[in-house]
């Protein structure tokens, strides 16, 4: 199997360095960026098979660019990641096109195993 591409998009710096960190201890390339805006430019430029996408964010939240990445690039497996989540939001995500809603802390194992099921579905 090819090297799984994800990008990370969350506000908390020392979140998304470790994780990036860990995926690549793991063959896993990652991309890492901070604001909703990033995240959308870099998705225009470069194709990836996973996106982890946290809600709660300054500005632009998770939701909104969701939405936006599902214009972009309609394939790409979007799982929400939050560590103040709720239903509402959940169910919303969900309708709106991403494949999980995970709830912080998480362990990395089970992140990874919800990034291989979201691409094999």
């Amino acid at each position: 199997m090819a090297q799984m591409r994800v990008l990370l998009v969350d506000d908390e710096e020392e979140l998304v360095s470790t994780l990036g960190e860990r995926f690549s201890l793991r063959g896993i390339e990652a991309n890492a960026v901070m604001t909703g805006v990033d995240a959308l430019n870099l998705i225009q430029e470069k194709d990836f098979d996973v996106v982890i996408l946290d809600i709660k964010m300054p500005g632009m939240d998770g939701l909104q660019v969701l939405k936006k990445m599902r214009e972009i690039r309609p394939h790409v497996k979007i799982i929400l990641l939050t560590g103040r989540g709720s239903e509402k939001e959940s169910e919303k995500g969900l309708k709106e096109g991403a494949c999980a809603y995970l709830v912080k802390p998480i362990k990395i194992e089970d992140l990874i195993k919800k990034m291989e099921e979201a691409i094999n579905f």
